[in-house]
């Protein structure tokens, strides 16, 4: 319940400071509530899944960063290179860190094999269609990957095919109502992040 409880308190003061991070990137402002209890929500969640664990505060740092990336996606069409480029030192030291500390080599070069193929695939899907998955898509395509490959392959797989499953249910939806039409573009980055957690959760 401490481990909790510090997960909550953590998750909310980044929420705060995301807030203004995301107001200044979308030239909008947001209640406050809604990054800071999402925060909050995720950290948790990284904590329940992960326990007192030398790999939690990585996981911790995805939740705080997954949070802004999403609103700011979604409201600007666009994930910021503050965010994605840095996340990669983040994700690499977070998970060396743990693998030097408990010997968990395999499962680093299982992550950053994972997070090269992920990196790839998106890379191509980009220069297939640039219209429909952007740069920054594919540069979060490569920590994102590194997280689910330490989790497992099993995850790489489940988190890629839940966010195209998520993004053409929604698209499909959209569309029903008429608010997209077949052309328009979605933002892709809150259904690779909805994807890796999901995975990431019952991994």
């Amino acid at each position: 319940m401490i481990l909790l409880a510090l997960a909550a308190l953590v998750g909310l003061s980044s929420g705060w400071a995301a807030s203004r991070l995301i107001n200044r990137e979308t030239a909008r402002s947001i209640p406050i509530a809604i990054p800071m209890l999402a925060t909050a929500a995720l950290c948790i969640a990284a904590a329940w899944r992960f326990g007192l664990a030398w790999d939690l505060p990585v996981y911790v740092y995805f939740a705080m960063v997954s949070v802004p990336l999403t609103i700011i996606d979604l409201r600007t069409h666009r994930l910021p290179n503050n965010l994605t480029l840095s996340a990669y030192p983040v994700v690499l030291l977070g998970l060396a860190a743990p693998a030097a500390i408990a010997g968990l080599w395999s499962e680093l070069g299982r992550a950053l094999l994972a997070g090269a193929v992920l990196l790839a695939f998106f890379s191509l899907l980009h220069v297939i269609n640039p219209g429909g998955m952007g740069l920054g898509d594919v540069k979060l395509a490569g920590p994102m990957g590194a997280l689910l490959g330490w989790a497992a392959w099993s995850a790489v797989i489940t988190g890629t095919f839940i966010s195209f499953v998520l993004a053409a249910l929604v698209g499909l939806t959209l569309m029903a109502l008429g608010r997209v039409g077949r052309r328009s573009a979605l933002p892709f980055g809150p259904f690779m992040l909805a994807g890796a957690w999901v995975a990431i959760l019952v991994s």
